[in-house]
């Protein structure tokens, strides 16, 4: 198996790119992260424990890979591009050699899996695509409820969203869902200059560590549907913001005021504990959803093209294993190209 050669330094990303015809430009936007301190970085600020069931979403060329694997007792990567998935064992092989019987690599996309081979992940930890980070972690809260905390690096402006409070002028759809799952907080910017080629970015951590959502009679998808609603006419009174859902102005005003909220209020001044409440008020569930605003499984909305949904933001081919064109994976697409902690 060799000795243990460690991370992966910027030499090594270079030639792992260019062995497999990976050629990074800032006209594709494409970013790696090329400095070892600070996947050793990711790593302490998702404090595992040894007994640890990591999944990594998008390892790319595996930087992130090689610092998870001494410190889990499992990692579980799931990348979608071919021949990035098959390049990974090797990497790992050859750099930890005592050590990469930890690892498993799942050739999916992400937003598809409903489950992982082996024992129940406990913590994720990825670097992922400002366009696919909040649908995928909202996805994989919701399929594998054995995951307990997350350590993910994003967009500095996607973190803000997935961390902001009510009342803040970026508080939507993000930050509420999220909230029902538990508590996302800031830790940590992330530099430009970890990346090759430097994006014209910064990026963040997110920490998360997963609660009880609130105590309500109403489901995830009820609850989910009023948020949408909400934040797709943000600018508008939950009065008006809310009519379609709820049928009528009248009828949303009605549930608002029995759910004890302002109906001149708009969504950003609630927590995800009052959407809780108007969503009990609301009209009965359908299926999975409730009519004029069903909620996807993975916490967006359904209507196309919906302001804020689920915190998907326009643009960009990129994917964090998930993308379907074949070449994304996690850990890539900045505004369309490929960014990965891995690579």
């Amino acid at each position: 198996m060799g000795e243990r050669q460690g991370l992966l330094g910027p030499a090594d990303v270079r030639e792992l790119a260019a062995r497999l015809g990976i050629r990074p430009t800032k006209t594709l936007g494409q970013n790696f992260v090329i400095d070892a301190n600070t996947v050793r970085r990711i790593v302490r600020a998702a404090d595992l424990g040894p007994d640890e069931v990591v999944i990594e979403v998008g390892p790319g060329l595996g930087s992130l890979t090689l610092a998870l694997l001494p410190q889990a007792r499992r990692v579980v990567a799931v990348e979608i591009d071919p021949a990035l998935a098959a390049e990974l064992p090797a990497t790992a092989a050859a750099r930890e050699p005592e050590l990469a019987g930890r690892l498993e690599v799942v050739r999916a996309d992400a937003m598809k899996i409903t489950s992982v081979p082996g024992p129940a992940p406990t913590a994720l930890v990825a670097n992922l695509p400002y366009n696919v980070a909040v649908p995928v972690v909202l996805h994989l809260l919701d399929v594998l409820p054995s995951l307990r905390s997350a350590l993910v690096m994003v967009q500095a402006e996607v973190a803000d969203r997935m961390t902001a409070g009510p009342g803040s002028k970026v508080y939507g759809v993000p930050s509420v869902k999220l909230a029902w799952y538990g508590e996302a907080r800031r830790a940590g910017p992330v530099g430009r200059a970890v990346f090759w080629p430097v994006p014209n970015v910064d990026s963040g951590l997110v920490a998360f560590t997963r609660g009880d959502p609130p105590a309500t009679a109403a489901s995830r998808a009820q609850v989910f549907a009023v948020v949408d609603a909400a934040f797709a006419q943000r600018r508008k009174t939950l009065r008006a913001a809310l009519a379609g859902w709820a049928g009528s102005a009248a009828d949303a005003e009605r549930a608002l005021r029995a759910a004890d909220v302002d109906p001149r209020a708009r969504g950003e001044a609630l927590d995800v504990a009052a959407f809780a409440r108007i969503a009990e008020y609301g009209p009965s569930i359908v299926g999975d959803g409730v009519p004029g605003a069903p909620a996807a499984a993975d916490g967006r909305a359904a209507a196309p093209g919906a302001p804020d949904a689920g915190g998907t933001e326009s643009g960009g081919r990129g994917s964090g294993g998930t993308a379907s064109d074949g070449r994304g994976s996690g850990g890539t697409g900045r505004r369309g190209g490929r960014r990965s902690a891995g690579q």
